[in-house]
């Protein structure tokens, strides 16, 4: 990367920084381009050369996280095993909501965007979707889209669950909770 490169991304990084930080006190229909810049030490002609609007800056931050979740969800291709591969997606998530838990919290929870709602949950469920399309070996009672939004749904309530409210139970509690829950082959449903 040149100078150049290097310097877009560090503004990019105090922006996005600086929108999280903001929607921490407000909802981000309250906050401006005006206090993204002054609160980022950032001229607004410098903020207008990376964004178009506080929105497509917004959309950056969320790109950022479902870029970082498919990643960390590729991960979790060679299971084999439905519990073991269920499992490992909830760990996966969990690991993600806590590496990246001042972005969900602002945005989420602070201030219950559903767009990255839905984001999450379509990367979720593309990852299931297609893990279920590789057990074409099992005898499955259930269509896949059907199981897919049943794991899907306690997948993401879990993790919002925990996002709400990390110290009522561990991740390592609630991984063990859902090992009890989650059967050991499709099949077996």
């Amino acid at each position: 990367m040149n100078k150049k490169d290097l310097r877009v991304v560090k503004t990019k990084n105090i922006l996005y920084n600086t929108l999280l930080s903001l929607m921490k006190e407000k909802t981000f229909e309250e906050i401006k381009v005006s206090d993204i810049c002054s609160s980022a030490l950032i001229n607004r002609s410098t903020f207008y050369a990376h964004y178009e609007d506080k929105y497509e800056l917004f959309a950056d931050c969320i790109n950022n996280l479902k870029n970082a979740l498919i990643a960390e969800l590729e991960k979790n291709q060679n299971i084999s095993n439905t519990k073991e591969y269920y499992l490992e997606m909830i760990k996966i998530f969990l690991n993600h909501i806590e590496n990246k838990r001042e972005e969900y919290t602002s945005i989420m929870i602070n201030n219950r965007n559903s767009i990255t709602m839905d984001i999450v949950y379509d990367c979720l469920d593309q990852d299931i979707i297609a893990h279920l399309s590789k057990e074409s070996y099992i005898k499955k009672e259930v269509p896949e889209e059907i199981l897919a939004k049943f794991y899907l749904g306690a997948v993401v309530s879990i993790g919002l669950e925990w996002l709400r409210d990390p110290k009522k139970y561990t991740k390592e509690e609630m991984i063990y909770y859902l090992s009890i829950l989650i059967p050991n082959q499709l099949n077996a449903i």
